[in-house]
């Protein structure tokens, strides 16, 4: 079983949508806050959508209950906690709001999740695959 994490920013779109269709992408699911902003150019939620559907015959969904809270957010952004504590503090959240009940991880094979950042090692989308893989033992996980 492949989950697959991705993120937008530093990349074309040509880029990012021919990663997700080379990888056989099935499913995006969006685990950003902050979905709407101009920042995101092509990855606006609404645009997101469109794009995925038409260029790659992906399917789209918001999944808010993965993305960080605001706070969490904006106190590593700020440089008022340390990775390890946002890291800490993320994985604390999935748990309180046990996300694991709320996906059916067979259902997220060849699926992506969705984040901003160009890539996952200092990024929520690999701490929650991460921690959604734990209720399997089969499960690949690939950044693209």
């Amino acid at each position: 079983m492949k989950i697959y994490t991705i993120g937008f920013t530093k990349s074309t779109a040509r880029d990012f949508f021919g990663r997700l269709n080379t990888a056989g992408v099935k499913h995006v699911y969006d685990t950003r806050l902050n979905r709407t902003s101009q920042l995101s150019g092509f990855a606006k939620q609404k645009d997101l959508d469109f794009f995925l559907s038409k260029i790659g015959g992906i399917n789209y969904s918001v999944d808010a209950l993965l993305a960080p809270t605001a706070d969490i957010l904006s106190a590593f952004r700020k440089n008022e906690i340390s990775w390890v504590e946002y890291e800490r503090r993320y994985l604390d959240l999935l748990s309180s709001r046990k996300v694991e009940k709320h996906f059916d991880i067979d259902q997220m094979h060849e699926g992506c999740l969705l984040c901003s950042e160009a890539t996952p090692e200092h990024c929520h989308r690999r701490l929650a695959a991460n921690y959604l893989a734990q209720a399997r033992t089969d499960v690949e996980i690939v950044h693209l």
